[in-house]
């Protein structure tokens, strides 16, 4: 932004969309291999935008090319506890060719900013900046001291970005009690009275493992009673098809009470698919924070038609749900058998918040200000995000990245998914409302 820029009085709402576009434009895609071009550049255009501001921010790598950027803003009670404000600079990789406009481009079309990251969470990291920079030009400084942190590698676990961070530079948070960042604060409409603003409250927890079967290498023409690829499918199957049973935990309780106020009938817990049949879009979404997950994701055997092997592997993504770990395990040593060797890639913990307090009452009065049909709710997220690691800190987080969204977009299907896109209204009217929540915060 240059001096004419800010004389002409250029506004968040004025960037945000241009802001979002370049960031797309920086390929960031974490294969969870150091093997992608990492966020080094990312982060440095970060830091730029923020410099440009009157902060000093800092570039902290943690493996070279993933890089991390924070800054603190000074408020105006320094003796208040600090607000986390944080998003991550990576993304999932995305193949070209299956596109309408190129995933790293940018492009604006259909009233959409199109590209990867587009919704996870290049949006909401442009928002912030917009935010932040024009709240500096104009000389408003927020109630209390606020950290942004633009991270690494949260598509990845989060270790060499938040985990990483948490870990070395502790004192980078000093202070702080609680954050936003993804995934949360998108609008679901019931009617053109009523729109449900959902804050991700909880979290589940994960173990991404590794299945190993150990059988009896032999030649393939003969009668063999001890394969390991055999003993492994079946055991994948069965897990892979398994249905584990329904859990009501706080957070979900709380959302189906306000869904069904906001539907004028009371949900059934015990009858989900009936209450998921009327959520359209976010079924998905809200259907697989009910139940612990095990899905397989990788197969691995062999390494000649002829021959059979001594090992079969398999990759599992496995989700559980917050109070639910133990019963998750048992459930799949049970599932899997006593020939199958479970060990864990990555394991982290589910978080749980409740949904009170201030910084709630804030994020309410701020989509309330720039939509009278607002009424934000808890739900609880299916996957993670780096709220795990500032968890450690005993950092209270919520998922709020506010947008206004068409009826028809299927926001959920975005993360991760082919087309992704956010609406340019979207963009503009998230950074009003961060704008007004900064203020009641």
């Amino acid at each position: 932004m240059s001096e004419t820029d800010t004389a002409k009085g250029v506004t968040g709402q004025d960037e945000v969309v241009d802001l979002c576009r370049e960031l797309i434009r920086f390929d960031t895609s974490n294969y969870g291999d150091h093997s992608g071009p990492g966020e080094r550049a990312a982060a440095e255009y970060v830091a730029e935008k923020l410099a440009e501001v009157g902060l000093d921010p800092k570039i902290y790598e943690s493996h070279p090319g993933r890089a991390s950027t924070v800054a603190r803003i000074e408020g105006e009670d320094p003796s208040r506890p600090a607000l986390l404000i944080h998003g991550h600079l990576d993304v999932v990789p995305a193949n070209a060719a299956d596109w309408t406009h190129d995933p790293f481009s940018g492009e604006v079309a259909d009233g959409c900013v199109w590209g990867r990251g587009a919704v996870d969470m290049k949006d909401m990291d442009a928002m912030t900046l917009a935010v932040v920079r024009d709240r500096l030009r104009s000389g408003r400084r927020p109630p209390r001291d606020i950290v942004l942190a633009f991270l690494a590698d949260e598509e990845a676990g989060g270790r060499f970005g938040a985990r990483w961070l948490v870990d070395n530079h502790p004192d980078l948070f000093d202070g702080v009690t609680e954050a936003i960042s993804e995934v949360g604060g998108f609008s679901f409409t019931v009617s053109e009275q009523r729109r449900l603003y959902m804050i991700q409250t909880a979290e589940k927890g994960l173990h991404w493992m590794k299945l190993t079967v150990a059988g009896t290498a032999g030649h393939g023409s003969m009668i063999h009673r001890d394969n390991a690829i055999t003993e492994l499918t079946e055991a994948v199957a069965r897990l892979g098809r398994h249905e584990f049973p329904v859990r009501v935990t706080k957070t979900t309780r709380a959302f189906l009470d306000e869904l069904g106020d906001a539907l004028g009938t009371e949900l059934d817990p015990e009858d989900m698919e009936s209450t998921l049949a009327r959520l359209g879009s976010i079924a998905k979404l809200i259907g697989a924070s009910l139940r612990n997950t095990a899905n397989p994701t990788q197969l691995g055997a062999g390494y000649k038609v002829n021959v059979i092997p001594g090992e079969a592997t398999a990759g599992v993504d496995g989700r559980f749900l917050p109070g639910y770990e133990e019963e998750f395990l048992a459930d799949l040593d049970r599932i899997l058998g006593p020939k199958v060797k479970r060990e864990d890639v990555h394991a982290d913990k589910a978080v749980e918040t409740s949904f009170d307090g201030p910084l709630v009452e804030a994020m309410q009065s701020a989509l309330l200000a720039e939509d009278p049909a607002a009424k934000a709710i808890p739900f609880m997220l299916s996957a993670g995000t780096d709220a795990k690691s500032f968890d450690d800190l005993g950092i209270r987080g919520f998922g709020f990245v506010p947008l206004k969204l068409p009826p028809e977009l299927d926001f959920a299907g975005m993360f991760h998914g082919v087309d992704e896109r956010v609406p340019v209204d979207g963009l503009k009217f998230g950074v009003r409302v961060l704008d007004r929540f900064i203020d009641a915060s």
